[in-house]
């Protein structure tokens, strides 16, 4: 079985030991974390802990046994995908809004791996049995651009570039307001954000290094079509950067609260207008670069044409 071992420092005194389990460790929930916990599974400076709201201390020690979870099966299912290149090293696709990248708790079916595994039995497993192939991802309701690994040494090559900054990728986005600069860069370093640990915050303590790019399209009344270039390729980026900057993303109500709420001329959004439209790379079969490129989807010319209205 496994074992955890932290010893808690400054940064996270008082906050609930489920919690911080639950950050530490991938692919945990903190609803595991509470079983693990009720059962006699942590140990706090040697003596089981009682109750997973119990808050942290400075210098203590946890030692977490994490029991053998049998894994659930992800099987092949035959949904639709949209491919623009496939060749025996990778496969780039162009993922519709809605749909998981990967298997997670609650999502065990319907997702882009489900789609690949019926597509193509060839996928690397580098990231193990829930994310075979799965190289980068984009957020649920982000449209566009992914591209996966067929094999081991071209999942290797393809992730370096990202750890290296030298991937290309372009993204749009509709954002709410009038900006002041028609071009400017958000940076800073980005982690979970301390008030809500589902999500991430600007300018946390202990965060990493992020940089966005971002350039107005074309300026509305009270929203804008932008274009975002990423240097760095941190959880929920973009959106994270467009609300630093007091321009959260057309129906991100998650970042941008009430403001970012859309329904406007018959269109009504549900989590970001946000689409990956270009993607560059260099091949790890030809070390020749590649990009492509994703025409905007139907729901985001929706968006467009309702602010246009405005």
């Amino acid at each position: 079985m496994p074992e955890y071992n932290f010893t808690i420092d400054e940064q996270y005194e008082g906050m609930r030991l489920d919690s911080f389990l639950a950050e530490q460790i991938e692919d945990i929930s903190r609803n595991r974390v509470q079983d693990i916990i009720s059962s006699g599974g942590l140990l706090v400076d040697g003596s089981p802990a009682v109750k997973p709201g119990c808050r942290l201390k400075e210098g203590s020690k946890l030692v977490l046994t994490v029991p053998e979870n049998r894994t659930p099966e992800i099987l092949p299912e035959n949904i639709p995908i949209e491919i623009v290149y496939e060749d025996k090293d990778l496969i780039v696709v162009d993922k519709p809004r809605g749909m998981v990248v990967h298997p997670a708790a609650g999502h065990y079916s319907g997702t882009l791996v489900n789609a690949l595994l019926y597509h193509c039995s060839d996928l690397s497993g580098i990231n193990g049995i829930l994310r075979p192939g799965i190289v980068h991802r984009i957020d649920k309701d982000t449209s566009g651009l992914l591209v996966c690994a067929k094999n081991d040494f071209a999942h290797s090559f393809l992730a370096d570039q990202l750890q290296k900054h030298s991937m290309t990728r372009r993204y749009e986005a509709v954002a709410v307001g009038r900006f002041r600069e028609s071009s400017g860069t958000v940076s800073g370093l980005i982690g979970r954000d301390p008030k809500d640990r589902k999500l991430m915050a600007a300018d946390v303590k202990n965060g990493k290094e992020f940089v966005t790019h971002y350039s107005v399209i074309k300026q509305y009344e009270s929203y804008a079509h932008i274009q975002c270039v990423l240097e760095t390729g941190r959880t929920h980026q973009i959106r994270v950067s467009m609300k630093k900057i007091g321009h959260p993303l057309a129906g991100d109500e998650i970042y941008g609260g009430k403001l970012s709420r859309f329904r406007l001329h018959g269109v009504e959004l549900e989590g970001q207008c946000l689409h990956a439209g270009v993607l560059g790379f260099v091949h790890p079969g030809t070390n020749e670069y590649m990009e492509f490129s994703s025409g905007l989807p139907q729901y985001f010319n929706d968006v467009l044409r309702a602010v246009s209205l405005r």
